[in-house]
């Protein structure tokens, strides 16, 4: 009875940092160059569910490792993921100024591949690596697959949420005959090219 006060804040602290996690700039800049496209807060929600989805699958890849051999995380290698993640927003925020009007885009499968791939990149990248920082303390491999598992809901969640939100307002704008629909890809792009140049200054 004693240990469960103790066992508990890890696993709320999980759930907070998944929440946190989800609302880095740089997840954020990233999603906007897929959500800004997107008028159904419905099928945005979707999207950023599926980002959480790849951000959670490279987290508990990595946690299964520690877990196994109860290693800490090199500290170097959180350098090298910011770096990573600096380029893909770079990337995304040219493909978003020159890809085509959202009428003209893809449905279905490979549009969820993008913010899953996206996800995987972020995975274990920003406050992320907090989450698998705290794994070597937890007391046992239970403790510590929860803790994961609350990580990985929290940023699904949080993703989700923030991407609904985002669409709502950006959909109204990229409506067809609004004189908005061509500035909102383009803006969402510079956005993300900035916060790309600006992390990879900041991680150099």
């Amino acid at each position: 009875m004693t240990e469960t006060p103790s066992v508990l804040a890890p696993l709320l602290l999980g759930f907070a940092l998944g929440i946190r996690h989800a609302l880095d700039p740089d997840h954020l800049a990233a999603m906007g160059t897929i959500v800004a496209r997107e008028r159904s807060p419905g099928r945005a929600a979707i999207l950023g569910s599926v980002w959480g989805l790849g951000h959670s699958t490279s987290l508990l890849l990595a946690s299964l490792v520690i877990i196994a051999w109860r290693i800490p995380v090199p500290a170097g290698v959180t350098h090298y993921l910011e770096l990573g993640v600096a380029a893909m927003l770079i990337v995304l925020g040219v493909q978003s100024l020159v890809r085509p009007a959202p009428a003209d885009e893809p449905r279905g499968a490979p549009r969820r591949r993008r913010p899953y791939l996206i996800g995987l990149v972020h995975g274990l990248a920003g406050s992320g690596g907090l989450a698998l920082v705290v794994l070597p303390t937890l007391p046992d491999r239970l403790t510590t697959l929860v803790y994961v598992a609350l990580f990985g809901i929290g940023s699904i969640g949080g993703m989700a949420l923030w991407s609904a939100a985002l669409s709502a307002p950006l959909g109204r704008l990229s409506r067809p005959g609004s004189r908005a629909k061509r500035w909102v890809p383009t803006i969402s792009g510079i956005v993300s090219v900035g916060c790309g140049i600006v992390l990879a200054a900041q991680v150099a």
